[in-house]
Order: C-alpha cells, then sequence, then structure tokens
C-alpha cells in the first residue's frame, strides 16, 4: 500500500524542472519519406506535380491537379538496421515494423459555368511522417581515461551532484521512494539524479555536514566496461485538411490545415563494471521516457505550368507548434546500495507540460512531363534548425540559445523519374539531406535511393516501391558527464505497396 500511494503522489504532481535536450527538438523536426509508393519511388520529389494524395503533403496545391475524386491507402515494411561502435566494440541490431502508413482521399468538383476557377479540390489525407521503432546497443571497454573518471557513468551523478546541499539529496526519515519523489517535486530533475549517486552509495559527501556542497565518486580511475541499450517505439503523425484550386488552365493554389501527433517511447539501460579497485564495482542504470503530444501547422502552395510540358512549385511550410507532455521512471542499483533502491522504479515523473516550434521550410519544386510517356521532377527545401524553440522561453533559455548555437540551416534535394511503357510504369528517385548539425558529424548528411514498379488497371492502380537511406551519428550516452559517443551507421529499408483509386 505504501508504494501505491507513492505512485498517485508522483501522478498527481509536477517536477519544478525540464528534463528536455536538443534531440527531442530534432525527433519532432524531421520527417522521414513516407506516403504512398509513387511517391517514395520518386524520392519525394513532387512538389511541382501533384495527383497523388500524398504530393498533397508536399505542396497543398497537388490535389487540384486531379481530374476526377481519387483515394489511396498504403502499407509498408520499415526495416532499421544499426552498427554501432564503442571503443573496442561493435555490434548490430536490427528491427522491422509492417503498418498501414498512408491512407486519404479528395474530391475535385469541376465548375459549371465560365468562371476562370476551373475546379476546386478538398480533401484528408493521413501521413505517418516518422517511424521511431529502433534499438541498438554500445558494448565496450572505455578506455578514455583522463584521471578524473569522466569515463564512468560515476561522472554523470557527480557534475548533477556538485554544488547540492546534502541535505537537499538525503532521506531525512523517509523511505527511499517518498525521498526520490518528494525531491523531484520540490527541487526537480537534477536534484533526483544526485539523490540517485548518493543512495546508491556512488557517491559520498566529503563532509556530513547538511549544508556540504561536494562530493566524491566511490570509483577509482582506470577502464571501465559499458553494456548501453537503446530502445524506442512509437510514431509521428499528420493529418493534412486539404483545399485546392484551379485558375484558368495553368495555375493551382493549395492550403492544407495540419494536425499533427507524437507518440514516442523510449529505455535506455547502462550495465557498468569495472575491475579499477574502487568500492564500486558495478552500476546499472535505466531510464525510460514516455511522450505525447499534438501540434498544428499549415501549408500553402502553389503549382504553375509554364508550357504543357513544363511545371513550377513553390510551398511554404509554416513552424509546426506542438504542446507535449512527458513522464519518466529511473532505475538504479549498484554492489553497495541497499535493497530498497529498486522501489524508485514505482516512481512515475511528470513534467509539466510544455511547448516546441519547429522550423519553417520551404520547398522550390521544378518538373518536365513528357506527354504520356514519363517524367522528371526535382525538389529543393531549406530548414533552418537553429530556429527551433522550447517554449515558455524563461524555463528554456540556455536549451534555446543551444539550438542556436549547435543547429544549423540544411538542405534537401529530391530527384524523380518515371518512365510508362503501356500498362506499366518504372519509377527511381535519389534525395540528399544535409546535417542539421554545424558540425555535420552528431547528425550526418542522409544519402537515399528508390526503385518502384506500377500497374495500371484503369480506374485503379497498384504500385510497388522499395527505398533505402543511410545515415551516420555520433551520439552521446549521457548529455552530461559520460558524454562519450558511439558512432552508429544506419539504415533505413522499406517495401511500400499502395492501392488508388478514381472515385
Amino acid at each position: 500500500m505504501k508504494k501505491l500511494n507513492l505512485f498517485l503522489i508522483a501522478l498527481f504532481s509536477l517536477s519544478v524542472l525540464y528534463a528536455q535536450d536538443l534531440s527531442d527538438a530534432l525527433r519532432y523536426s524531421q520527417s522521414e519519406i513516407q506516403g504512398t509508393a509513387r511517391f517514395r519511388a520518386l524520392s519525394g520529389a513532387f512538389g511541382a506535380l501533384g495527383g497523388d494524395m500524398s504530393a498533397v503533403s508536399i505542396n497543398p496545391a497537388g490535389s487540384a491537379i486531379f481530374a476526377q475524386s481519387h483515394a489511396s491507402f498504403s502499407f509498408s515494411n520499415a526495416d532499421t538496421n544499426n552498427d554501432t561502435r564503442y571503443f573496442n566494440g561493435a555490434t548490430s541490431t536490427s528491427n522491422s515494423n509492417f503498418d498501414v502508413h498512408q491512407g486519404g482521399a479528395a474530391f475535385v468538383f469541376a465548375s459549371k459555368d465560365n468562371s476562370p476557377w476551373r475546379k476546386f479540390s478538398i480533401g484528408i489525407a493521413y501521413d505517418r511522417t516518422n517511424n521511431f521503432d529502433d534499438s541498438w546497443n554500445a558494448v565496450g571497454t572505455n578506455t578514455n581515461d583522463d584521471g578524473n573518471f569522466s569515463n564512468s557513468i560515476a561522472s554523470y551523478f557527480y557534475d548533477y551532484a556538485d554544488g547540492i546541499r546534502l541535505q537537499d539529496i538525503s532521506l531525512n526519515g523517509r523511505f527511499v521512494e517518498e525521498a526520490y519523489n518528494e525531491i523531484g517535486n520540490a527541487f526537480g530533475f537534477a536534484h533526483q539524479q544526485a539523490f540517485l549517486g548518493y543512495q546508491a552509495y556512488i557517491l559520498d559527501p566529503v563532509s556530513d555536514d547538511n549544508n556540504n556542497t561536494q562530493y566524491i565518486a566511490n570509483v577509482n580511475t582506470g577502464n571501465f566496461s559499458h553494456d548501453y541499450l537503446y530502445t524506442s517505439t512509437g510514431y509521428n503523425g499528420k493529418v493534412a485538411f486539404n483545399f485546392a484550386t484551379q485558375y484558368e488552365d495553368n495555375l493551382y493554389l493549395g492550403l492544407n490545415l495540419n494536425s499533427h501527433f507524437i507518440n514516442y517511447d523510449r529505455k535506455t539501460s547502462l550495465l557498468e563494471d569495472n575491475n579499477n579497485g574502487g568500492t564500486i564495482e558495478y552500476i546499472d542504470f535505466d531510464n525510460t521516457l514516455s511522450t505525447r503530444g499534438s501540434g498544428f501547422s499549415f501549408q500553402l502552395g502553389g503549382i504553375l505550368k509554364l508550357s504543357q510540358e513544363f511545371r513550377v512549385g513553390l510551398t511554404y511550410d509554416s513552424p509546426t507548434w506542438y504542446t507535449i507532455e512527458e513522464e519518466t521512471t529511473q532505475y538504479i542499483n549498484s554492489n553497495l546500495a541497499e535493497e530498497d533502491i529498486v522501489y524508485i522504479s514505482d516512481i512515475i515523473n511528470i513534467y509539466p507540460e510544455y511547448k516546441l516550434q519547429t522550423p519553417a521550410k520551404i520547398t522550390g519544386s521544378l518538373a518536365y512531363v513528357f506527354g504520356q510517356q514519363g517524367l522528371i521532377s526535382f525538389d529543393y527545401s531549406t530548414k533552418d534548425y537553429s530556429k527551433t524553440k522550447f517554449k515558455p522561453d524563461a524555463d528554456f533559455t540556455d536549451l534555446n540559445a543551444d539550438a542556436n548555437d549547435v543547429f544549423t540551416s540544411a538542405a534537401t534535394y529530391r530527384l524523380g523519374a518515371e518512365y510508362i511503357y503501356k500498362q506499366f510504369s518504372f519509377r527511381g528517385g535519389y534525395r540528399f539531406e544535409e546535417s542539421p548539425y554545424k558540425d555535420g558529424v552528431t547528425v550526418g548528411d542522409l544519402n537515399g535511393f528508390s526503385l518502384g514498379l506500377g500497374y495500371n488497371f484503369g480506374n485503379t492502380k497498384l504500385d510497388l516501391t522499395f527505398d533505402q537511406a543511410n545515415r551516420s551519428f555520433e551520439t552521446p550516452l549521457y548529455n552530461v558527464g559520460l558524454i562519450d559517443s558511439a558512432s552508429i551507421d544506419r539504415t533505413n529499408s522499406n517495401v511500400s505497396l499502395s492501392l488508388s483509386f478514381n472515385i
């Protein structure tokens, strides 16, 4: 009964400090090529083409290209493979996920008089914009010894504890889980981390005075064996409410009002062992994060036919304004910790709701259509990730400053082509995305390609596509203390099948 009461206390209370970082901002600011199989086969280069339900997500004017009402839905099998290197260790992990990732319909209404507004369309489209199912494992012996145990997880707790009063992280007659909960509510995330290190005997105070603010770590310098496992599940999705119109023969204009949602769960686990002669020989540290969010954005777009063959497109994507809620749990243990330390994992930390504003994007597009024989299309997009903002500003001053210092403007290039022979369509595409980081290393550039095949039954079309993208990452295990990075080479592969039909 004691643990149940504490759970309810944690559930309905708010921590006074946040625990977000820049990886959270980037996660919800980027999107993958999802959409219909035809859209994916051209690597998403649809900004000047339209005529596809997922093209509407790139340029809202695209639905006015349809000659009649249209609908589609798509399935995909996504596979993620991570090759991870950490000091002397190398591991490989893979994940597969099958899902319905796209669906939508556009209804076209032709003008019945001589109005220059030839037709208009209204539609609704769902696209999964990001798949968060992922895992990677960093295993190796950390030899980055600079003489102050910074290559141990003990440095994480030490850095948080430095300057915090011993009185504020002591049990003071409370159960360990009760103290953990109340410290979080009263002082916030940093004090909780210091409390974990102290209560697991990873840290000792320099003196037993309640006003002590200095600590020592019970590990000796040397080499530390690490086994770090990252797993995540969830997705980011968007529902677009579309309106588009055709003016005379050559101009198409459109608007999307987008509803976004986030569903993301993550767990990280670290096992550390050492034979350096200190009193702490192993540490077990787990963290879970559960994120739910909703957001809004809008898009304005236009497509202009310069000739029967040549088209240009322009789209403005507004920032996405998210409202996000997060919950965390933690687990800590060591060879010196008392048994009841494990009850900390029963406490759920619920953080105050916060806002996230992702950067705006501008896309310019070109397309050349070879009559009924095929087409070539090209899209160029730019997004300035340094404009990312956490809100309220007063609570995230430092984090927003970090975003401005670390992130940069990144361009995306997409090229696609299609050749039509009788009922068959043969497609291919290439895309390149620049790193959103100034260093170009924390998250590297992305290279991807796609191949697809379609068959036209008349009013119904069936499309199949394979696409693959590669990107490298230098991911620190933690943002404080143990900041040594794992090097990850990630390959995302997808097989998509779409059925589309005229209504």
